[in-house]
């Protein structure tokens, strides 16, 4: 039995159960018009004397030891430099503490794919407590199924392990910030998206687009939103070893710059049969300059935000080079930290309608509508089962 439909109000604490008869579910009344996930205010910035050198694998030269040994060997870099190593398919990412000059002077290696500095990832989450509503007007508007058969993978901040309204997978989440132990989500951002993905059928909460879907949290972000690229490479090393084709990856975070191992990974993912779904950002500019938004091939989708009247979100992200769908992104009713319910507005909050989707409807993504002034000026089509 489908839940039914509630109004919701604007709370401090804890929130719980409330129904009523009601034809169609609205947007959130309140004070979060302006209030959108951004960045920390060091977001894309590099990492001092921080890179990631990607090398060819199994590559040899004379007898020698592999082509990332020597290389690093030749230019007297020590195994104390290097801080972690991310093996990919074809090539493994070293995560080294070395110069500018010495990463310079690792790009002439013929080993070597590419050097590129370590990058600080960041969101900011603005969100306020609110009460369930059973079926959000923006799921409804894109509509929903039983994903229970499914799985999403959510590179985030952590999941709320014990939310009583997602199904998640204990055992497949972790963290991959140094020194964390745990995926639980102590900053929200992540289970808000996982909820808008997944939220269960049940009595209680809000309803996910594909409900009941097995959620796996993988934390690539603090409590403060705050991480590492090389730590995000880490984690689609993880999905790449763990997936399968029809799962569905949710990136709803970025890089104020364009990082070509970065997309290269995320198309590696996607090369296996499974959906990358990224948000578009929410600085207002054009979406390719921000990788992974700017990254497009089979199976990868990058998403901006339109609002319950379909108009453009005016923080979105635009761009129909990279752009595939627009879906809800302002003022979102999902789950939260510590099995609370929240609003939040972002891109970040219009991809995860899109993973559900996927999930759903095995890989085929339909249209109704189109974003009303979209800056680009070629409107894009608004996501629908």
């Amino acid at each position: 039995m489908l839940k039914k439909l509630a109004t919701p109000l604007l709370l401090l604490a804890m929130s719980f159960l409330v129904s009523c008869d009601q034809d169609e579910a609205q947007e959130p009344e309140g004070p979060l018009v302006d209030c959108v996930t951004s960045g920390s205010s060091f977001h894309g910035q590099k990492v001092k004397d921080q890179y990631i050198v990607s090398f060819l694998k199994g590559s040899v030269s004379s007898g020698r030891a592999s082509g990332a040994a020597r290389t690093l060997e030749e230019n007297n870099i020590s195994q104390l430099q290097v801080k972690d190593i991310i093996d990919s398919e074809t090539v493994s990412h070293y995560v080294l503490n070395i110069s500018e000059e010495e990463a310079t002077l690792l790009k002439s290696d013929e080993n070597v794919v590419a050097v590129e500095p370590d990058r600080y990832l960041s969101i900011k989450a603005c969100f306020a407590v609110l009460e369930p509503t059973l079926v959000t007007w923006n799921v409804k508007k894109v509509g929903y199924a039983d994903g229970t058969t499914k799985t999403a993978w959510i590179l985030d901040t952590g999941i709320d392990l014990d939310h009583p309204d997602l199904n998640v997978d204990k055992g497949r989440s972790r963290s991959f910030n140094e020194g964390e132990t745990s995926a639980e989500d102590d900053n929200g951002h992540g289970t808000h998206i996982a909820g808008v993905i997944g939220a269960k059928n049940n009595s209680i909460g809000t309803l996910g687009v594909a409900s009941g879907a097995t959620i796996v949290g993988l934390r690539i972000l603090d409590e403060n939103g705050e991480g590492l690229l090389s730590v995000a490479l880490k984690a689609i090393a993880f999905v790449k070893a763990n997936g399968r084709a029809g799962d569905a990856v949710n990136i709803s975070m970025g890089l104020e710059d364009v990082s070509e191992i970065l997309e290269r990974e995320v198309k590696a993912l996607s090369d296996k049969g499974i959906y990358v779904v990224i948000a578009a950002g929410n600085e207002s500019r054009p979406a390719n300059n921000f990788s992974p938004a700017r990254t497009s091939g089979k199976n990868i989708y990058t998403i901006t935000a339109v609002d319950s009247t379909n108009r453009f979100a005016s923080f979105s992200n635009y761009g129909n080079d990279v752009v595939d769908f627009a879906a809800p992104g302002v003022k979102i009713l999902s789950t939260y930290k510590d099995g609370k319910y929240a609003i939040m507005s972002g891109t970040s909050m219009a991809a995860p309608h899109v993973t559900g989707l996927l999930l759903i409807n095995n890989g085929v993504l339909n249209s109704k509508g189109v974003a009303i002034d979209d800056p680009d000026g070629t409107a894009d089509p608004i996501v629908h089962r």
